[in-house]
């Protein structure tokens, strides 16, 4: 679970799941519907691609397994991408039913771009899920992106390029600190989920924000009132020079 003020989970939400299976493995099949399943409940679940193909052999179990539609798209030209056509018109056809409150697109395509702004545009979430391969405007066109990476407890490879992890928490703790200079964890999980889409503990190997912030030497952490947390820049890290933060969790 990684919900310490991200986009709240909502068990009684319609989600529309929409596979771009040409694009998407089939063995993050489980992982990301049980990730998607935290934040309501996927009432359609489908599959696109040419099933013709043996490309898409290793799907067909897969789809059985989690009853998954296979919605079949032929490609009627060498070099176009007939798929992406095809969930997109599905995508506006559901949206216009006014029948789900989001969609999950699994695609690492930035073809998928323009579909998520008018989806949110319409009044609905947009959940991405890509490989960490996705280009930005893709993941930033989404309420929230989750690379399949880091699904079942998997972490990011050591290679990807992450923001400043100290710049990013002082600027979101900072940002939403009462005048005491502590900010509830969930006002910081919702601060950085609209400044970055992609943003997750899970990329430095966190399962939660809560855990993430307890590792980091430049921050505080205390039980609030009730079930709350609150967080604060320690006063010793805002004047001494900016070291750099424990930004992964030693194993």
């Amino acid at each position: 679970m990684v919900h310490d003020g991200f986009v709240s989970d909502d068990p009684s939400a319609r989600i529309a799941v929409l596979i771009d299976a040409d694009n998407t493995s089939p063995r993050h099949a489980s992982d990301l519907l049980e990730e998607i399943a935290k934040y309501g409940t996927p009432t359609v679940k489908r599959a696109y691609g040419d099933w013709t193909t043996q490309n898409l052999a290793g799907w067909k179990s897969e789809l059985l397994k989690h009853a998954i539609q296979p919605q079949q798209q032929f490609a009627y030209t060498t070099g176009k991408n007939s798929t992406d056509s095809s969930l997109i018109i599905d995508a506006m056809d559901l949206l216009y039913t006014r029948n789900f409150d989001a969609f999950a697109i699994v695609s690492s395509d930035s073809d998928f771009t323009r579909l998520a702004t008018r989806l949110r545009e319409g009044g609905a979430t947009v959940y991405g899920l890509g490989q960490r391969k996705t280009p930005e405007p893709f993941r930033a066109a989404c309420d929230r992106f989750i690379f399949l990476e880091v699904l079942a407890g998997g972490t990011q490879e050591t290679d990807l390029d992450l923001p400043d992890l100290q710049r990013l928490m002082t600027t979101a703790v900072d940002s939403t600190s009462q005048d005491d200079g502590w900010a509830s964890m969930s006002a910081v999980g919702n601060f950085l989920n609209n400044t970055d889409a992609s943003f997750d503990p899970r990329n430095y190997g966190f399962p939660k924000l809560s855990s993430l912030a307890r590792a980091q030497s430049f921050l505080e952490v205390k039980q609030g009132a009730g079930n709350t947390m609150r967080v604060r820049v320690k006063p010793a890290a805002k004047k001494a020079p900016a070291k750099k933060a424990a930004t992964r969790k030693r194993s």
